[in-house]
């Protein structure tokens, strides 16, 4: 095996280890809806999950760890993506929302700012701005 393919091999699980936090996230109140798998099925497409994969992630979802990023940059990272393709997507009204924050509390933002965040998150990604605007933006909710 080449180092290559140790590096893809990680990156890999680390995406299906993300992708199973999201889904324990909107399994949280024990049922996915339909705006919540139309999600999912594009999130495992952008994170190169297979279908395979995908159908036994959603059947086995607890079995992979909870790895949130450690680093506040790479959680803004992770936000920036989602609230992208929650925008992107146009999934409509308290749903998109709803689902934001459940994403975001796994990503491990704490309940008590989440709603604020990801309203500032959903305007920033409306007005286009670019990663490093984000998360300049985002950063300085904080001061």
């Amino acid at each position: 095996m080449s180092f290559s393919d140790l590096f893809d091999s990680g990156f890999k699980k680390r995406n299906e280890d993300h992708f199973a936090a999201i889904v324990r996230v909107a399994m949280d109140d024990g049922i996915i809806s339909e705006d919540e798998k139309a999600f999912l099925e594009r999130l495992a497409r952008k994170l190169d999950i297979s279908e395979a994969n995908y159908v036994q992630i959603l059947k086995d979802y607890q079995k992979h760890p909870i790895n949130p990023p450690t680093s506040y940059d790479r959680r803004l990272e992770r936000l920036y993506d989602l609230s992208r393709m929650v925008y992107v997507d146009h999934i409509k009204g308290d749903h998109e929302e709803i689902l934001l924050r459940k994403i975001a509390i796994g990503l491990g933002f704490t309940p008590e700012n989440v709603k604020y965040v990801c309203d500032k998150a959903l305007t920033l990604v409306s007005n286009g701005v670019d990663l490093d605007t984000f998360i300049d933006e985002v950063k300085s909710m904080n001061r």
